[in-house]
């Protein structure tokens, strides 16, 4: 257990960081489960739009920290190259 006050901020910090992390990586995996989803019904129009609000999502996670920036640019381009396999 922490013992000095610093440390005993810095434990209910984390504690606080935690929780806002997961729900921001619980909604970043939302979103890209719904385009994932689009694809396995194989709906091209319902999985660009999924996308198109699945990319700033994921994105965003990398901003905040929840991924890093290549991480999270490799899932959306996999995703669009999904997404554009539909079309043809």
């Amino acid at each position: 257990m922490a013992n000095t006050k610093s440390a005993k901020k810095a434990a209910r910090q984390t504690i606080r960081r935690t929780e806002v992390n997961k729900s921001r990586r619980s909604r970043m995996r939302t979103f890209i489960r719904k385009v994932e989803e689009a694809i396995a019904t194989g709906d091209h129009a319902v999985a660009v739009a999924a996308l198109q609000a699945a990319q700033p999502e994921v994105m965003r996670a990398a901003q905040k920290g929840i991924l890093h920036k290549n991480t999270a640019s490799r899932k959306v381009s996999r995703l669009n190259k999904s997404v554009l396999a539909l079309k043809a």
